[in-house]
């Protein structure tokens, strides 16, 4: 009897972890790329992964975090991850063009008020009309959305500095206080801290490049391969996405869970969602002004031509927001 009240007992015990276990494996996992990982806009992933919303979508995401669009792109292309976040519209549409097996998810940040370029505050530079051909100005990584826009103050704005890749904020703010970088980029919070205590000085926005202002500038991007064979997952996953990106301007835990992992201020971050990070911009239904995207791509030198209609159709897989 006693030997089969024991059997009882242990079968008792390995049910609740078999459940468990059933359980966890009904979560599909997702890898995500993730194009300077400390950006508030780029928190739907992290922070909604922290909050359990993924979680209750039956997903499980191993969040890695990149220098840029460039080295963000790599993985998805080779298919060693599936969904890339953060990265440059038109470089996704140069890869494209070339064959490389990307599409485009979802927008997921449109306008270009967010990124800043900076310089010492005792620099002479005060705009970018002071730059001379020997003056360099940074972008994060080929492809991104900073490159992007460093070609647009070049050929649009007519500043002659020379575009040099210094990969993430952190590294470019190194190299600009220590000399090597003549002007820096950054993208809020990141560098609100040093211009508050008069290190650096603000002398350009993205926003002052009027083709730039309106237009999508950074999506989030699938494995063409992913997407067929773990459609499913995919789409959970942006429903968890939009789902994250509504709770974080809606719940004030949210900023309070981004202070701690950046160790900054919550009225500091605050401020700078009001300035540079409006909801509005991170959208993710609509790609906007995609003409004016392939136009600019085009002028800029990252296609050689426009997409095609089919190319477009085929491009784009961004699903209907669930009512």
């Amino acid at each position: 009897m006693k030997t089969f009240k024991n059997l009882i007992g242990a079968l008792g015990l390995i049910a609740p972890l078999a459940l468990a276990a059933a359980t966890a494996s009904a979560e599909d996992q997702l890898k995500v790329a993730i194009g300077q990982i400390n950006n508030w806009e780029n928190q739907a992933p992290t922070l909604g992964q922290d909050a359990g919303i993924f979680k209750k979508h039956g997903l499980v995401l191993e969040n890695v975090g990149t220098a840029g669009a460039g080295e963000t792109m790599q993985p998805i292309i080779s298919g060693s991850a599936d969904i890339g976040a953060g990265v440059g519209a038109a470089g996704v549409m140069r890869a494209f063009a070339k064959g490389a097996p990307v599409r485009i998810q979802a927008p997921a940040f449109t306008g270009t008020g967010d990124l800043f370029w900076y310089v010492k505050s005792d620099s002479k530079i005060t705009s970018l009309k002071d730059a001379t051909p020997e003056t360099t100005i940074a972008y994060s990584t080929n492809g991104s959305s900073s490159n992007n826009i460093v070609v647009a103050f070049v050929s649009e704005l007519g500043a002659k500095a020379k575009p040099t890749a210094t990969g993430g904020p952190a590294a470019t703010l190194t190299a600009v206080m220590s000399g090597q970088v003549d002007i820096g980029w950054a993208a809020p919070p990141f560098g609100l801290k040093e211009i508050k205590e008069g290190k650096i000085r603000i002398i350009a926005r993205g926003s002052d490049v009027p083709s730039l202002r309106s237009q999508t500038v950074r999506v989030l991007i699938v494995n063409a391969d992913s997407l067929k064979n773990k459609h499913d997952a995919i789409m959970r996953f942006m429903d968890a996405y939009r789902e994250s990106v509504d709770w974080m301007y809606s719940d004030p835990k949210a900023v309070e869970m981004y202070s701690v992992k950046m160790k900054l201020p919550v009225d500091l971050l605050k401020e700078s969602m009001d300035k540079f990070q409006p909801k509005a911009a991170l959208q993710t239904d609509t790609m906007a002004d995609m003409d004016g995207i392939i136009r600019d791509a085009v002028k800029l030198k990252f296609l050689e031509k426009p997409l095609t209609k089919e190319q477009i159709a085929e491009l784009l897989q961004i699903p209907p927001r669930k009512k």
